[in-house]
């Protein structure tokens, strides 16, 4: 398996993951030693690929569970292929750990890994952690949005001297809990986690003008496959109004139906 300086390209870490935002997904944690266990186990089972965090997210690697022992308390992983960035690995201090298990996110925390061997392999043992996230909110289906004639959000951000400036960033998606907008790198210091906005405004063509706010959950450096680079900023809607929930379903029903027609050529 693969590992990258975080710097890279697509894959780059979060500015801050889910696990680390206890006072909004606190009560998505998990504490009781046989549900983490199990969790762990299913996703060894599965086989996800687990991504680890570390140097605060600049760097990571790429896993996936090998070994689950309940009874000494530890976690085996696979050694990753890059020698480099496995001894950067075993020095660091802190790691956060991502993966997915049947689309749910699982995120937890891990203070060190050491070496070790799994069936005469060179492996990484760590602790089995104390906690973990497992971010099983109600699903929204997310809809990528137009590239070719994009949807945009008006919004205003506000600079460290007061100073009030108008954007208007396209969307990259659009779901019933949120929006991903495209953010220039220059301008991703106003999207920081938890950053809100009022009264945006995001025109639904044949829907009429989405008013919400909005708050900033997680934002990530993108670099595409031409080396254009942008920040993919995702935000959810804070208190949205029944009525306008249902013109974001209106919206994406009406779209994803048309595409499915072009696609099946009953246009």
């Amino acid at each position: 398996m693969s590992e990258h300086q975080a710097q890279s390209g697509p894959s780059e870490a979060p500015s801050k993951l889910e696990v680390e935002q206890e006072g909004i997904y606190g009560k998505y944690l998990l504490h009781s030693r046989s549900e983490i266990i199990f969790v762990l186990r299913a996703v060894l089972q599965k086989g996800s690929l687990i991504t680890v965090y570390f140097d605060q997210g600049r760097s990571f690697l790429l896993t996936a569970l090998v070994d689950v022992d309940a009874e000494r308390g530890t976690l085996t992983f696979d050694l990753g292929s890059d020698e480099e960035m496995n001894n950067r690995a075993l020095k660091a201090d802190r790691f956060v750990l991502t993966t997915s298990l049947d689309k749910v996110k699982v995120q937890f925390s891990l203070k060190r890994l050491e070496l070790t061997k799994h069936g005469n392999r060179p492996a990484l043992r760590s602790a089995i952690p104390e906690s973990v996230l497992r971010l099983q909110r109600r699903e929204y289906y997310r809809l990528t949005t137009p590239v070719a004639n994009p949807v945009r959000c008006k919004l205003t951000i506000t600079k460290p001297d007061g100073a009030t400036v108008p954007m208007d960033p396209p969307l990259l998606d659009i779901s019933g809990g949120g929006v991903g907008l495209m953010v220039k790198p220059e301008h991703k210091e106003f999207f920081k986690v938890d950053t809100a906005f009022r009264d945006c405004r995001i025109e639904l063509p044949e829907e009429g003008v989405l008013v919400c706010n909005l708050v900033v959950r997680n934002a990530f450096d993108v670099t595409t496959k031409s080396g254009n680079q942008h920040v993919r900023v995702g935000c959810e809607y804070e208190d949205l109004p029944g009525t306008r929930l249902t013109m974001v379903q209106r919206y994406i029903t009406r779209v994803e139906r048309e595409r499915k027609a072009r696609q099946s050529g009953m246009e």
